[in-house]
Order: C-alpha cells, then structure tokens, then sequence
C-alpha cells in the first residue's frame, strides 16, 4: 500500500506542477491575498473528486465519449480565450494592481472563475480522470485506494502551497510593472491552452 501511494502522490504533483491554468489563476489570488483558503480548498477538492471518480473507473467511459470531449473542449477553449483576453488588459493598466487587497473580487466571482477554470478544461479530465484512472488498474483492493489517497494528496499540498506561498513573492509584485509581466504570461498561459485544444480537436 506505501508503494501505490508514493507512486499516486508522484504522478498527482507530476500533473498538476506543470504551469496551467489553474496554477496561475491560484498563484495570481495568492499574492493579492484574495480568498486563498477557499480558491485553493475547491481546486484540491476538484481533483479529489476527479482522481476518485477516476480510479473508479469513469476515465474509461468519459474517453469513449467523442461527443462529449468535443463540447467540453470548445466551451473550455472559449473560456480560456476570454480570460487571457482579460489578463491582457489588465497588463495595459497594471498601476491599480499591486500586493496590497486592490482590484479585489467577491468571493462569489473568484469561486465561479476558479470552477470555470477548472471544469471547462478538457485537460483537467484527460489528467485527473482518464490518465490517473487508467493507472491506477495496475492496483487492486486497498492498494487502488491507497493509490488514489496518494494522488489527492499532492493535489492538497500543491494547491495551498502555491497560494500561501505565493507571497513570498510580494517584495517583487510591489512595483506595476512586475504586474504587467504577470498578467502577460498569464494571458499567454491561458491563450496557448486554448490553441492546443482546439488543434487537437481540428488535427486529432
């Protein structure tokens, strides 16, 4: 059982570490100090759901479902297309943002862009679902569980350490221009995304 939850706690960081559109969004609210705890619990809390559903094996259904994975591809790459958009013309005007709580959200809105992000991206159910669940049949019993606590767990620690730890980068988010950077790499984050869904959807 150690050894099935090592290797789910591996693969879940080896997934989720990757810079992404969720990671950005949690390291963006982490320095403005905005409704981490929640915006990083309902991440972890995703993937859990994801990675369970997974392991119990949905990831087969869901990836023979063409019908489906097409919908859910062009609606994220919509989204994503719409907020990069959003990143980018925050980067025009960067002096309102800095590390102090400016250019503050309601909880309501943050919770509803964290849910869009994570939701309307098809990779989220190629990662967590599909990949994490087909891996986890080389396991079986109390060892398949283990496996899939592993991989909930790295989701957890990697979702509220980026957003607590992110403002250990406040020192360098103090100036406007450190914003604009952001919100540019941002935006091209989110706009890349977009392109390689769509490319995968028009060049399979």
């Amino acid at each position: 059982m150690g050894t099935a939850a090592i290797s789910g706690f591996l693969l879940g960081l080896s997934l989720i570490v990757a810079i992404g559109a969720q990671n950005a969004y949690i390291l963006r609210q982490g320095l403005l100090r905005q409704h981490v705890f929640i915006l990083s619990l309902i991440c972890a809390l995703s993937d859990a759901a994801l990675i369970a559903a997974g392991v119990a094996g949905l990831g087969t259904l869901i990836s023979q479902s063409p019908t489906l994975i097409t919908v859910v591809t062009i609606g994220g790459a919509a989204f994503l297309f719409w907020y990069g958009f959003s990143a980018f013309r925050r980067a025009m005007h960067p002096d309102g943002m800095h590390a102090a709580n400016t250019g503050a959200v309601s909880l309501k809105a943050a919770m509803g862009t964290c849910l869009a992000l994570t939701f309307l991206n098809p990779h989220v159910y190629l990662d967590t679902v599909v990949l994490v669940g087909s891996l986890s049949a080389r396991f079986e019993g109390e060892a398949r569980l283990a496996y899939g606590i592993g991989a909930i767990t790295a989701s957890f620690v990697w979702f509220f350490s980026l957003g607590y730890g992110a403002r250990l980068l406040q020192p360098f988010f103090a100036k406007p221009s450190a914003w604009r950077i952001l919100d540019c790499l941002i935006g091209i984050i989110m706009w890349a995304i977009a392109f390689s869904l769509l490319s995968r959807l028009l060049w399979p």
